[in-house]
Order: C-alpha cells, then sequence, then structure tokens
C-alpha cells in the first residue's frame, strides 16, 4: 500500500510552516465580519421607514433591549401605576369630601379611610397593588366610584404585574444564555481527513447536562458578481458539515467536526495564498435541546481568513484515566502543525490521480515482464 506521501509529488506535499513562510505578507488590517465571535450581528439598520413596527411587538422589543433598559422599565412601570392610581384616589376622595372633612372620622360615608392627602392616597396605591394590607387604610361599602376604582387598580396592576414578570423570565431563560457555557474553537483548520482536504473547527461544552439533537450549520459569506453584473455584497452558501459521516453531535466531550472540500465546496479552488488573500468568512451556528431544561439552545461565530490556519490540526484534549475519561481545555484551543498539500483541492486531487495513473502503467508493465520472462523461457528450452 502507497502511502499519501508516495502519492503527492514533493512540489505539492510541502510543510506547513514552508508553506506559511510563502505566503504573501499582506499588511495586516482589520477585517470586516459580518458576525462576532461572541455571536452578535455586525450589522446597523438605518432608513427604517416604519419604526413603528417595533411597538407592534412590543414585548420582543422590550425582550431584545439590555438589562439595565429592562430594569429601568420594570420599575418605571410600577411606579408610574402607583402614582396614576394614587392620584385616582385622591381624587375620588377629594370629590367625595373625605379631604374635606377627615378621613379618619368614623363616619359610613367615606370612600377611603385615612385617605386624606395625596401621599396618604400614594401610599395606599402602593398597598393595594402589592397586596400588603397595613389594616389602616380600606375602601368604604358605601362609595361606588371608590369600589370601581379599586377593582380597576387590581385588575390593571394584576395585568402590568403579569407582563412584566413575564417578561423578565423570558429574558431570563432565553435559549443563548446555555450558550455561554458552550465553546468554538477560535480558530479552524484545513488538514488531511481520509485523503481528502477538510477545512475543521471544535465545539465544547463545559457542563455535564447533554445537549440533545445538537447539529451544526455553517454559511460560506463572501461579495459575488453575477453574470448580469449584480454585486451581490454577502452572498450566503451553506455548507455541508458533518462528525463521523452525520450531522447529529453528542457533545459530551470535545468534537471536531469538518466539510470536506470536494467539487461541490466553493473552497475547491482555492490555494493557501489565494485563501488568505479572500473575503470570505465562515459563519457556524450551533442548535440543540437542553437536557436539564428541554428549551432550544443556540449559539454563533464566525471565522475570517485570518482564523483559518492551513497545514494545523487541533490538538487532542481527551485522554483516557483508569475508570474515566479527563478532558483538558488547556488544550481545547491548541493546534499544531502537520504536513498538507499547499494547493488547493482541486490541484490536490489531479496530482493524485495523476500519479495513481502512473502506478497503475508501472504495475501493469512489471507485471507484463514477469509474465513475459517465463515464456521466454519457455521458448528457449523448446528451441
Amino acid at each position: 500500500m502507497l502511502s499519501d506521501r508516495g502519492l503527492v509529488s514533493n512540489f505539492l506535499y510541502r510543510s506547513p510552516l514552508a508553506a506559511l513562510r510563502r505566503l504573501p505578507k499582506a499588511k495586516k488590517k482589520e477585517r470586516r465580519r459580518f458576525v462576532e465571535k461572541d455571536g452578535g450581528c455586525n450589522v446597523v439598520n438605518s432608513n427604517i421607514g416604519e419604526p413603528g413596527r417595533y411597538l407592534d411587538d412590543i414585548f420582543t422589543t422590550v425582550v431584545d433591549l439590555g438589562w439595565r433598559e429592562v430594569l429601568l422599565i420594570f420599575s418605571c412601570m410600577f411606579v408610574l401605576n402607583w402614582f396614576v392610581f394614587g392620584f385616582l384616589y385622591w381624587i375620588t376622595a377629594f370629590a367625595h369630601g373625605d379631604v374635606t372633612y377627615g378621613s379618619t372620622t368614623t363616619s359610613g360615608d367615606l370612600c377611603f379611610t385615612y385617605v386624606d392627602s395625596f401621599t396618604t392616597a400614594f401610599l395606599f396605591s402602593v398597598e393595594t397593588q402589592v397586596t400588603i394590607g397595613y389594616g389602616s387604610r380600606a375602601v368604604g361599602d358605601s362609595c361606588p366610584a371608590g369600589m370601581f376604582v379599586f377593582i380597576l387598580h387590581n385588575v390593571l396592576g394584576l395585568i402590568t404585574s403579569t407582563w412584566l414578570l413575564g417578561m423578565v423570565f423570558v429574558k431570563i431563560a432565553q435559549g443563548g444564555r446555555r450558550a455561554e457555557t458552550l465553546l468554538f474553537s477560535k480558530n479552524a483548520v484545513v488538514c488531511l481527513r481520509k485523503e481528502k482536504l477538510c477545512l475543521m473547527l471544535r465545539v465544547g461544552n463545559l457542563r455535564h447536562s447533554h445537549i440533545f439533537e445538537a447539529r451544526v450549520r455553517a454559511l460560506l459569506l463572501k461579495p459575488r458578481l453575477t453574470k448580469e453584473g449584480e454585486e451581490v455584497v454577502v452572498d450566503q452558501t451553506e455548507i455541508n458539515v458533518v462528525h463521523s459521516g452525520t450531522d447529529r453531535l453528542f457533545v459530551v466531550a470535545p468534537v471536531t467536526i469538518y466539510h470536506e472540500i470536494d467539487q461541490k465546496s466553493p473552497l475547491y479552488d482555492l490555494s493557501p495564498e489565494e485563501l488568505a488573500k479572500s473575503e470570505l468568512e465562515l459563519v457556524v451556528m450551533f442548535i440543540g435541546i437542553v437536557e436539564s431544561t428541554a428549551r432550544l439552545t443556540y449559539f454563533m461565530s464566525s471565522y475570517t481568513t485570518d482564523e483559518i490556519l492551513w497545514g494545523h490540526r487541533f490538538m487532542e484534549c481527551v485522554s483516557a484515566k483508569p475508570g474515566s475519561y479527563t478532558v483538558d481545555y488547556t488544550h481545547f484551543q491548541e493546534t499544531f502543525p502537520t504536513p498538507t498539500p499547499a494547493c488547493s483541492a482541486r490541484e490536490y486531487e489531479e496530482k493524485l490521480d495523476e500519479q495513481g495513473q502512473r502506478r497503475v502503467v508501472r504495475f501493469e508493465d512489471e507485471v507484463r515482464s514477469r509474465n513475459a520472462m517465463p515464456q521466454a523461457a519457455a521458448t528457449g528450452n523448446a528451441s
């Protein structure tokens, strides 16, 4: 059996370090990213014609805000509710005459007992909504207006509390929070696997709880000019990424997923030099179901061409110990150089085919020559 090195000429099978030395030394500049490393999208929407659309879906709009804004809205809604109904309680008491002859009287005609100023009305509003019930302030049974305001306050207060608490719960339980303990490798690598050039990256789970139905999607973003002359600034091409032949992952230990650079791949014609000069961006998305909550979780990251290492392989970070396996996350991000063809996948496969055909021809010639030797000897003996 011939080794891979025997099938590829020395011109193609260079060491990764030598290939890196031959790469053009371009000036370091910050690459534009469509997706940040932490999953945030580097997109700014401008000139929105109908900003009222955000108010039509106010719940999602508020949930998308930061925690500082959410807590400010949470506090302001409660305080505003207390002030509004405190004012209504005071107006009702004033119109009924409670403020005039004092609300501390034992008269049964009072709307509210011990409510004879705006301050006491505000305190009564707070006690009513949060159901403190100190026992001194109460609604009279002979004042329909007071009872109506009291009922309205309870109904609207309950709706406000439900909406605000639901908003905070949804924000706390967002699927992206679980992604804080999910990791993508900071670099992707290109090396050989199963005699094919493959683009590889690594994903890890820091928690002991499992992620079911986990899978990774990958998009290749790049500018493109169509045959009709249309300039597409961000053209999206989905590429197939698998682990051991399947797109479903069992993420108990770090898993290396790969994209085979074959004839269907948009990377098929790119050499290391061309890849370094291109404006490609690889966006990866992890999706799965959290075992402990049965909720969907997701995480995104991206790799620019500066973060794709040609001729490297990931360091193994899983080791077998007596009775268990150990994951050392100090090696999770580490890579090491490995012999890799410093050419495009197309050139590599063409060279493989060429070398393979030459081997087949030489083998056939050897077989024919070996078969011809006994025949020549038999002919000589016969003569």
